[in-house]
Protein backbone atom coordinates (compact mmCIF):
# COMPACT_ATOMS: atom_id res chain seq x y z
CA UNK A 1 0.00 0.00 0.00
CA UNK A 2 1.47 3.43 -0.57
CA UNK A 3 0.92 6.65 1.15
CA UNK A 4 -0.61 9.47 -0.45
CA UNK A 5 -1.18 13.32 0.14
CA UNK A 6 -4.32 15.02 -1.62
CA UNK A 7 -4.75 18.49 0.01
CA UNK A 8 -3.00 17.88 2.61
CA UNK A 9 -4.63 14.67 3.82
CA UNK A 10 -2.95 11.26 3.84
CA UNK A 11 -4.59 8.20 2.28
CA UNK A 12 -3.63 4.67 1.59
CA UNK A 13 -3.47 3.58 -1.52
CA UNK A 14 -3.10 0.58 -3.78
CA UNK A 15 -0.98 0.53 -6.97
CA UNK A 16 0.57 -1.95 -9.58
CA UNK A 17 3.57 -1.22 -7.45
CA UNK A 18 2.76 -2.91 -4.20
CA UNK A 19 0.39 -5.47 -6.26
CA UNK A 20 1.55 -6.42 -9.15
CA UNK A 21 0.17 -8.00 -11.97
CA UNK A 22 1.76 -10.88 -11.71
CA UNK A 23 0.13 -11.44 -8.18
CA UNK A 24 -3.47 -10.08 -9.24
CA UNK A 25 -3.16 -13.34 -11.91
CA UNK A 26 -1.90 -15.64 -8.92
CA UNK A 27 -4.92 -14.49 -6.71
CA UNK A 28 -7.37 -14.86 -9.79
CA UNK A 29 -6.07 -18.17 -10.98
CA UNK A 30 -8.73 -20.43 -10.26
CA UNK A 31 -11.97 -17.91 -11.12
CA UNK A 32 -14.12 -17.42 -14.07
CA UNK A 33 -14.58 -14.19 -14.39
CA UNK A 34 -17.82 -13.85 -15.99
CA UNK A 35 -19.07 -10.34 -17.02
CA UNK A 36 -22.92 -9.61 -17.73
CA UNK A 37 -23.60 -7.01 -20.11
CA UNK A 38 -21.53 -5.17 -22.67
CA UNK A 39 -22.67 -1.43 -22.84
CA UNK A 40 -20.78 0.88 -21.00
CA UNK A 41 -18.31 -0.56 -18.63
CA UNK A 42 -18.58 -4.01 -19.66
CA UNK A 43 -16.10 -4.32 -23.46
CA UNK A 44 -13.40 -2.10 -21.26
CA UNK A 45 -12.85 -4.41 -18.67
CA UNK A 46 -13.72 -7.69 -19.96
CA UNK A 47 -11.05 -6.59 -22.73
CA UNK A 48 -8.66 -5.89 -20.62
CA UNK A 49 -9.01 -8.51 -18.24
CA UNK A 50 -8.74 -10.99 -21.00
CA UNK A 51 -5.39 -8.79 -22.79
CA UNK A 52 -3.99 -9.20 -18.95
CA UNK A 53 -4.00 -13.26 -18.93
CA UNK A 54 -7.36 -13.31 -17.15
CA UNK A 55 -10.19 -16.09 -17.61
CA UNK A 56 -13.34 -14.19 -18.52
CA UNK A 57 -16.24 -15.09 -20.18
CA UNK A 58 -19.45 -12.41 -21.34
CA UNK A 59 -23.06 -12.61 -20.78
CA UNK A 60 -24.95 -10.27 -23.13
CA UNK A 61 -28.47 -11.25 -24.52
CA UNK A 62 -28.74 -11.32 -28.20
CA UNK A 63 -29.22 -8.07 -30.41
CA UNK A 64 -26.78 -5.03 -31.34
CA UNK A 65 -24.40 -5.63 -28.22
CA UNK A 66 -24.02 -9.31 -28.53
CA UNK A 67 -22.98 -8.55 -31.83
CA UNK A 68 -20.83 -6.31 -31.27
CA UNK A 69 -19.05 -8.65 -28.54
CA UNK A 70 -18.80 -11.01 -30.99
CA UNK A 71 -16.86 -8.75 -33.58
CA UNK A 72 -14.68 -7.83 -30.28
CA UNK A 73 -12.94 -11.11 -30.01
CA UNK A 74 -15.71 -12.97 -27.97
CA UNK A 75 -16.91 -16.73 -29.22
CA UNK A 76 -20.51 -17.98 -28.48
CA UNK A 77 -20.28 -20.97 -26.61
CA UNK A 78 -17.09 -20.89 -25.60
CA UNK A 79 -16.80 -17.26 -23.99
CA UNK A 80 -19.80 -15.68 -24.80
CA UNK A 81 -22.85 -16.92 -23.13
CA UNK A 82 -26.53 -15.66 -22.57
CA UNK A 83 -26.52 -13.50 -18.93
CA UNK A 84 -28.07 -16.68 -16.90
CA UNK A 85 -25.71 -19.21 -18.35
CA UNK A 86 -22.60 -16.65 -18.03
CA UNK A 87 -23.43 -16.17 -14.15
CA UNK A 88 -24.15 -20.05 -13.60
CA UNK A 89 -20.33 -20.85 -14.87
CA UNK A 90 -18.89 -17.59 -13.66
CA UNK A 91 -16.90 -17.85 -10.03
CA UNK A 92 -16.88 -13.79 -9.84
CA UNK A 93 -20.22 -12.49 -11.59
CA UNK A 94 -19.36 -8.88 -12.65
CA UNK A 95 -23.19 -6.92 -12.86
CA UNK A 96 -21.99 -4.91 -15.59
CA UNK A 97 -25.28 -4.03 -16.73
CA UNK A 98 -27.47 -0.58 -16.35
CA UNK A 99 -28.71 -0.37 -12.54
CA UNK A 100 -32.26 -0.65 -14.44
CA UNK A 101 -30.97 -4.24 -16.21
CA UNK A 102 -29.18 -5.42 -12.87
CA UNK A 103 -32.81 -4.78 -11.10
CA UNK A 104 -34.47 -6.69 -13.86
CA UNK A 105 -31.95 -9.36 -14.33
CA UNK A 106 -31.31 -10.17 -10.72
CA UNK A 107 -34.70 -12.96 -10.16
CA UNK A 108 -33.00 -14.66 -12.88
CA UNK A 109 -29.24 -14.76 -11.94
CA UNK A 110 -29.43 -14.62 -7.90
CA UNK A 111 -30.07 -18.99 -7.79
CA UNK A 112 -26.68 -19.03 -9.48
CA UNK A 113 -24.48 -17.65 -6.51
CA UNK A 114 -23.64 -20.41 -4.47
CA UNK A 115 -21.38 -20.33 -1.83
CA UNK A 116 -17.55 -19.22 -2.08
CA UNK A 117 -18.17 -16.83 -5.31
CA UNK A 118 -18.03 -13.14 -5.64
CA UNK A 119 -20.40 -10.78 -6.92
CA UNK A 120 -18.77 -7.81 -8.50
CA UNK A 121 -19.80 -4.25 -8.93
CA UNK A 122 -18.46 -0.98 -10.59
CA UNK A 123 -21.26 0.88 -8.96
CA UNK A 124 -22.51 0.86 -5.33
CA UNK A 125 -26.57 1.73 -6.48
CA UNK A 126 -28.01 -2.15 -6.37
CA UNK A 127 -26.45 -2.79 -2.99
CA UNK A 128 -26.62 1.14 -1.38
CA UNK A 129 -30.31 1.31 -2.08
CA UNK A 130 -31.49 -2.55 -1.93
CA UNK A 131 -34.61 -1.77 -0.08
CA UNK A 132 -35.72 -0.09 -3.41
CA UNK A 133 -34.04 -2.61 -5.75
CA UNK A 134 -34.89 -5.56 -3.68
CA UNK A 135 -30.95 -7.05 -4.74
CA UNK A 136 -30.14 -8.65 -1.49
CA UNK A 137 -27.09 -11.02 -1.95
CA UNK A 138 -26.58 -14.39 0.11
CA UNK A 139 -24.69 -14.31 3.03
CA UNK A 140 -21.77 -16.65 1.84
CA UNK A 141 -20.98 -14.71 -1.30
CA UNK A 142 -18.30 -12.08 -1.53
CA UNK A 143 -19.56 -8.48 -2.60
CA UNK A 144 -17.04 -6.77 -3.86
CA UNK A 145 -16.77 -3.46 -5.94
CA UNK A 146 -14.07 -1.78 -8.38
CA UNK A 147 -15.22 1.70 -9.68
CA UNK A 148 -13.52 3.28 -12.63
CA UNK A 149 -13.46 6.82 -12.56
CA UNK A 150 -14.48 7.43 -15.90
CA UNK A 151 -16.40 5.82 -18.87
CA UNK A 152 -15.50 2.21 -19.92
CA UNK A 153 -14.25 3.14 -23.24
CA UNK A 154 -11.44 5.82 -21.38
CA UNK A 155 -10.75 2.79 -19.43
CA UNK A 156 -9.74 0.58 -22.10
CA UNK A 157 -8.02 3.64 -24.19
CA UNK A 158 -6.30 4.39 -21.72
CA UNK A 159 -5.16 0.49 -20.99
CA UNK A 160 -4.24 0.67 -24.54
CA UNK A 161 -1.71 3.95 -24.29
CA UNK A 162 -0.15 1.74 -21.43
CA UNK A 163 -1.92 3.77 -18.67
CA UNK A 164 -4.36 3.15 -15.99
CA UNK A 165 -7.61 5.32 -15.08
CA UNK A 166 -7.81 5.78 -11.32
CA UNK A 167 -10.33 3.17 -9.38
CA UNK A 168 -12.38 3.34 -6.42
CA UNK A 169 -12.76 0.13 -4.61
CA UNK A 170 -14.77 -1.49 -1.49
CA UNK A 171 -15.90 -4.68 0.19
CA UNK A 172 -19.36 -5.30 1.28
CA UNK A 173 -19.63 -8.80 2.41
CA UNK A 174 -16.57 -10.91 3.03
CA UNK A 175 -18.19 -14.04 3.19
CA UNK A 176 -14.65 -16.14 2.27
CA UNK A 177 -11.91 -13.83 3.73
CA UNK A 178 -10.17 -12.96 0.53
CA UNK A 179 -12.61 -10.58 -0.51
CA UNK A 180 -9.92 -7.73 -0.23
CA UNK A 181 -7.62 -9.61 -2.02
CA UNK A 182 -9.92 -10.86 -4.70
CA UNK A 183 -11.00 -7.13 -5.40
CA UNK A 184 -7.77 -5.27 -5.66
CA UNK A 185 -6.87 -8.27 -7.71
CA UNK A 186 -9.52 -7.57 -10.12
CA UNK A 187 -8.66 -3.81 -10.02
CA UNK A 188 -5.57 -4.43 -11.40
CA UNK A 189 -6.42 -6.77 -13.61
CA UNK A 190 -9.04 -4.23 -15.51
CA UNK A 191 -5.79 -2.00 -15.40
CA UNK A 192 -6.43 0.23 -12.59
CA UNK A 193 -3.75 3.56 -12.02
CA UNK A 194 -4.26 3.65 -8.19
CA UNK A 195 -7.32 2.37 -6.27
CA UNK A 196 -8.45 4.61 -3.07
CA UNK A 197 -10.70 2.61 -0.51
CA UNK A 198 -14.26 3.56 -0.52
CA UNK A 199 -17.34 2.05 1.02
CA UNK A 200 -20.37 1.39 -1.32
CA UNK A 201 -22.53 3.71 0.35
CA UNK A 202 -20.39 6.46 -0.31
CA UNK A 203 -19.82 5.68 -4.42
CA UNK A 204 -23.07 5.34 -4.78
CA UNK A 205 -24.05 8.81 -2.81
CA UNK A 206 -20.77 10.66 -4.53
CA UNK A 207 -21.65 9.40 -7.99
CA UNK A 208 -24.83 10.15 -8.47
CA UNK A 209 -24.17 13.63 -6.94
CA UNK A 210 -21.13 13.77 -9.35
CA UNK A 211 -23.68 12.80 -12.58
CA UNK A 212 -26.28 15.53 -11.77
CA UNK A 213 -24.02 17.81 -10.63
CA UNK A 214 -19.80 18.95 -12.08
CA UNK A 215 -19.99 16.28 -14.45
CA UNK A 216 -22.93 16.43 -16.45
CA UNK A 217 -25.96 18.26 -14.68
CA UNK A 218 -24.30 21.13 -13.66
CA UNK A 219 -22.18 21.86 -16.60
CA UNK A 220 -24.93 21.98 -19.12
CA UNK A 221 -26.72 24.36 -16.82
CA UNK A 222 -23.48 26.62 -16.41
CA UNK A 223 -22.95 26.88 -20.21
CA UNK A 224 -26.49 27.15 -21.12
CA UNK A 225 -27.26 30.05 -18.60
CA UNK A 226 -24.07 31.90 -19.58
CA UNK A 227 -24.51 31.23 -23.85
CA UNK A 228 -28.10 32.64 -22.79
CA UNK A 229 -27.13 35.88 -21.26
CA UNK A 230 -24.86 36.46 -23.77
CA UNK A 231 -27.27 35.88 -27.02
CA UNK A 232 -30.07 37.94 -24.84
CA UNK A 233 -27.40 40.71 -24.94
CA UNK A 234 -26.38 40.58 -28.50
CA UNK A 235 -23.41 38.89 -29.64
CA UNK A 236 -23.59 36.49 -31.93
CA UNK A 237 -24.60 32.73 -31.63
CA UNK A 238 -20.67 31.78 -32.54
CA UNK A 239 -19.61 34.54 -30.45
CA UNK A 240 -21.47 32.95 -27.45
CA UNK A 241 -20.25 29.53 -28.17
CA UNK A 242 -16.74 30.16 -28.51
CA UNK A 243 -16.98 31.97 -25.08
CA UNK A 244 -18.96 29.71 -23.44
CA UNK A 245 -18.12 26.21 -25.08
CA UNK A 246 -15.78 26.16 -27.47
CA UNK A 247 -12.35 27.78 -25.45
CA UNK A 248 -13.15 25.93 -21.96
CA UNK A 249 -13.72 22.26 -23.85
CA UNK A 250 -10.74 22.91 -26.71
CA UNK A 251 -8.26 25.03 -25.12
CA UNK A 252 -8.61 25.38 -20.82
CA UNK A 253 -9.37 22.35 -19.50
CA UNK A 254 -6.99 20.06 -21.32
CA UNK A 255 -4.59 22.64 -19.73
CA UNK A 256 -6.29 22.78 -16.57
CA UNK A 257 -6.39 18.80 -16.26
CA UNK A 258 -2.85 18.48 -16.92
CA UNK A 259 -1.60 21.70 -15.12
CA UNK A 260 -3.91 22.47 -12.84
CA UNK A 261 -6.10 25.79 -12.02
CA UNK A 262 -2.91 27.62 -10.25
CA UNK A 263 -0.98 26.88 -13.55
CA UNK A 264 -4.27 28.85 -15.41
CA UNK A 265 -3.85 31.90 -13.33
CA UNK A 266 -0.47 32.34 -13.40
CA UNK A 267 -0.70 32.06 -17.08
CA UNK A 268 -3.70 33.86 -18.38
CA UNK A 269 -4.26 38.50 -18.76
CA UNK A 270 -4.11 39.99 -15.43
CA UNK A 271 -7.86 41.20 -16.15
CA UNK A 272 -9.19 37.09 -16.32
CA UNK A 273 -6.75 36.81 -12.94
CA UNK A 274 -8.70 39.66 -11.15
CA UNK A 275 -12.12 38.78 -12.55
CA UNK A 276 -11.79 34.92 -11.78
CA UNK A 277 -10.58 35.81 -8.43
CA UNK A 278 -13.42 37.65 -7.57
CA UNK A 279 -16.40 35.93 -9.38
CA UNK A 280 -15.17 32.51 -8.23
CA UNK A 281 -16.60 32.65 -4.74
CA UNK A 282 -19.73 34.31 -6.01
CA UNK A 283 -20.25 31.30 -7.72
CA UNK A 284 -19.10 29.21 -4.96
CA UNK A 285 -22.13 30.63 -2.65
CA UNK A 286 -24.55 30.18 -5.37
CA UNK A 287 -24.26 27.02 -6.22
CA UNK A 288 -23.50 25.68 -3.11
CA UNK A 289 -27.05 25.66 -1.16
CA UNK A 290 -28.03 23.93 -4.55
CA UNK A 291 -25.19 21.15 -4.46
CA UNK A 292 -26.54 20.60 -1.03
CA UNK A 293 -30.17 20.00 -2.12
CA UNK A 294 -28.10 17.69 -4.46
CA UNK A 295 -26.42 15.74 -1.98
CA UNK A 296 -29.59 15.66 0.16
CA UNK A 297 -31.79 14.43 -2.40
CA UNK A 298 -29.08 11.89 -3.38
CA UNK A 299 -29.02 10.18 0.21
CA UNK A 300 -32.30 10.38 1.01
CA UNK A 301 -33.07 7.47 -2.00
CA UNK A 302 -35.08 10.02 -3.77
CA UNK A 303 -32.53 10.71 -6.80
CA UNK A 304 -32.07 6.65 -6.75
CA UNK A 305 -36.50 6.29 -6.96
CA UNK A 306 -36.47 8.25 -9.30
CA UNK A 307 -34.16 6.66 -11.84
CA UNK A 308 -35.72 3.08 -10.91
CA UNK A 309 -39.26 4.40 -11.87
CA UNK A 310 -38.13 6.38 -15.27
CA UNK A 311 -35.50 3.73 -16.12
CA UNK A 312 -37.46 1.04 -15.95
CA UNK A 313 -40.26 1.78 -17.87
CA UNK A 314 -40.97 0.05 -21.37
CA UNK A 315 -40.96 3.22 -23.54
CA UNK A 316 -37.84 4.56 -21.40
CA UNK A 317 -35.06 4.78 -24.30
CA UNK A 318 -38.46 6.38 -26.41
CA UNK A 319 -39.00 9.17 -24.04
CA UNK A 320 -35.20 9.38 -23.71
CA UNK A 321 -34.59 10.63 -27.60
CA UNK A 322 -37.44 12.94 -27.28
CA UNK A 323 -35.99 14.77 -24.31
CA UNK A 324 -32.20 14.83 -25.94
CA UNK A 325 -34.37 15.81 -29.29
CA UNK A 326 -35.79 18.80 -27.65
CA UNK A 327 -32.44 19.53 -26.03
CA UNK A 328 -30.42 19.21 -29.35
CA UNK A 329 -32.83 21.60 -30.70
CA UNK A 330 -31.57 24.47 -28.59
CA UNK A 331 -29.57 26.89 -30.69
CA UNK A 332 -26.41 26.27 -28.53
CA UNK A 333 -26.57 22.65 -29.12
CA UNK A 334 -26.78 22.92 -32.98
CA UNK A 335 -24.58 26.01 -32.90
CA UNK A 336 -21.96 23.24 -31.56
CA UNK A 337 -22.57 21.20 -34.48
CA UNK A 338 -21.49 24.01 -36.49
CA UNK A 339 -18.35 24.82 -34.57
CA UNK A 340 -17.68 20.68 -34.42
CA UNK A 341 -17.72 20.64 -38.35
CA UNK A 342 -15.40 23.83 -38.64
CA UNK A 343 -12.79 21.96 -36.15
CA UNK A 344 -9.52 21.06 -38.77
CA UNK A 345 -9.33 17.39 -37.59
CA UNK A 346 -12.95 17.21 -38.75
CA UNK A 347 -12.33 18.65 -42.05
CA UNK A 348 -15.91 19.13 -42.45
CA UNK A 349 -17.54 16.06 -41.35
CA UNK A 350 -19.51 15.36 -38.42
Amino acid sequence: MAQMDFGGVTETVVTSKEFSLEKAREVLKNETIAVLGYGIQGPGQACNLRDNGFNVIVGQREGKTYDKAKADGWVPGKTLFSVEEAAQKGTIVCMLLSDAGQIQVWPKIKQYLTAGKALYYSHGFAINWSDRTNVIPPKDVDVIMVAPKGSGTSLRTMFCEGRGLNCSYAVYQDATGKATERTIAFGIGIGAGYMFKTTFQREATSDLTGERGSLMGAIEGLLEAQYQVLRENGHSPSEAFNETVEELTQSLMPLFAQKGMDWMYANCSTTAQRGALDWAPRFRDAIKPVMQWLYLSVKTGNEAQISIDSNSKSDYREKLNEELKTMRNSEMWRTAVTVRKLRPENDGQD
